[in-house]
């Protein structure tokens, strides 16, 4: 997996993991860390007999966070296959229409935990995707009313199909 850290991109793989101790290649060079969180936005590393707290608060776009060690401060982005296929497409900072939920990329419908006529909320889980071997989760980016939704759990959907539409 590509994640960016401060612009600077980082190849990152989890080669083992056994409850908290992993094992992480980053840009080709091995870490065994024990990771643990502790509370809703706080993880406690511990490498080579060192711990570090680090405070990892989520951005509206869910594949941003920001980190905090001590005084540092690191932006970090997940390049997952969503935000690839935006960047290679050239639509890395999309401004997704308010009025409906589209997935970039074709994939299939895992879960539609909402009905048309619900009430939902900023942030509320509206539809989950599977693409490229991943589950993608799309939430409401606003507050409002469930109109219609165009698709069923278990169909195929095309890149860019509209699947839910608000009043």
């Amino acid at each position: 997996m590509e994640i960016i850290v401060n612009k600077k991109n980082k190849e990152v793989k989890i080669l083992e993991r056994q409850a908290n101790k992993l094992l992480v290649v980053v840009d080709n060079k091995k870490y065994h860390v024990d990771a643990k969180k502790i509370d809703k936005d706080t993880y406690s590393l511990l490498y080579k007999g060192k711990s570090y707290d680090l405070k990892v608060v989520s951005e509206e776009n869910k594949r941003k966070y920001s980190v905090k060690h001590k005084f540092n401060y690191y932006e970090v982005e997940i390049m997952d296959s969503v935000a690839r296929y935006r960047k290679n497409r050239g639509n890395n900072d999309i401004e997704e229409d308010q009025s409906s939920i589209s997935s970039p990329m074709p994939g299939k419908v895992v879960k539609i935990p909402i009905e048309v006529g619900d009430n939902v909320v900023t942030g509320q889980t509206l539809i989950i995707i599977s693409a490229m071997k991943m589950e993608s989760e799309y939430k409401a980016k606003k507050d409002g009313k469930i109109k219609e939704i165009l698709t069923t759990e278990g169909s195929t959907i095309e890149g860019n199909q509209s699947l839910i539409l608000f009043e």
